[in-house]
């Protein structure tokens, strides 16, 4: 598993699965048939699935290594979670994430940090596991980041995710809640991407020159290139979610910066290019 280099920082991609999910209309209001039809040529087969109709969506992890840290950047879906709303992710069984993450040369003793992004089901899942009965931290040597905004807008809603996959870090002392600005050193840093979330963040790396930003779910898939203006149906605030979007994408593209995605099909990393007025995604090399 080689991994991407971004200046002395390794970024290899954990991942849980990668299939066909939802299809364009069940994300988003404006997929109709005919808004799809001029983009289905460039969307077929990577992106969206021919056979099914359906998006094809990875759920992964970004694992970063840095001269001074061994990071997690979302945690994905997990294992014996109760996911009401998607009965297919509840009770999981597969552990092929965390073999996934051995198989990358990392214990999950060995991670230093875990950023999530959010706190939404598919992004902290694998911070806990189910040990005895309890839910316990997964990596026991972390601090897990999380931005202070997004914290107290998921512990108001209280939901099974926030019991199961994020109090049981704050309980074990081991959560560092900080603003959405918080730089963990001149390597990474956040970068505040409201919309989606209250608090939905962005992860900022470099080295020697070399940069690159994981998103996050501020894009969920390659069509929002074409379309900014596209916010999902589970968005907080749509309006927000693609006035933070479009803004992310000009400068990106102006800057020509790496963009690591978190559902984009494989290889998921690539630059945001102008194109008109919207944008399109070119892709690393597999």
């Amino acid at each position: 598993m080689q991994g991407q280099m971004i200046g002395n920082i390794t970024v290899r991609r954990i991942m849980e699965y990668e299939g066909p999910f939802l299809t364009p209309s069940d994300v988003f209001t404006e997929a109709t048939a005919e808004a799809m039809a001029p983009h289905r040529h460039w969307l077929e087969p990577k992106a969206l699935d021919p056979e099914t109709g359906k998006m094809i969506f990875p759920f992964q992890s970004y694992l970063v290594q840095t001269k001074h840290h061994t990071i997690l950047i979302d945690t994905c879906i997990g294992c014996g979670k109760t996911i009401k709303h998607r009965p297919q992710w509840s009770d999981r069984t597969d552990q092929s994430w965390l073999n996934n993450l051995r198989a990358a040369g990392v214990a999950p003793e060995a991670i230093d940090y875990v950023f999530c992004t959010h706190l939404h089901v598919d992004h902290c899942g694998w911070n806990t596991s189910l040990v005895d009965g309890r839910w316990i931290p997964t990596f026991p040597n972390a601090k897990y980041v999380f931005a202070k905004t997004e914290y107290a807008a998921a512990e108001a809603g209280n939901d099974m995710v926030f019991q199961q996959s994020v109090l049981p870090i704050m309980e074990a002392g081991q959560a560092q809640l900080v603003e959405t600005d918080f730089a963990l050193d001149d390597q990474v840093w956040l970068l505040s991407t409201p919309g989606h979330t209250a608090g939905h963040v962005a992860v900022n790396l470099a080295s020697n020159g070399h940069s690159a930003v994981m998103c996050g779910d501020l894009i969920h898939n390659p069509v929002q290139c074409a379309h900014p203006e596209w916010s999902p149906k589970f968005d907080r605030d749509p309006g927000l979610a693609a006035q933070t979007r479009r803004h992310f994408l000009a400068s990106n593209a102006e800057s020509g910066q790496m963009v690591l995605t978190a559902h984009f099909p494989s290889p998921s990393i690539g630059h945001i290019i102008t194109e008109g007025d919207a944008f399109r995604f070119a892709y690393v090399e597999d």
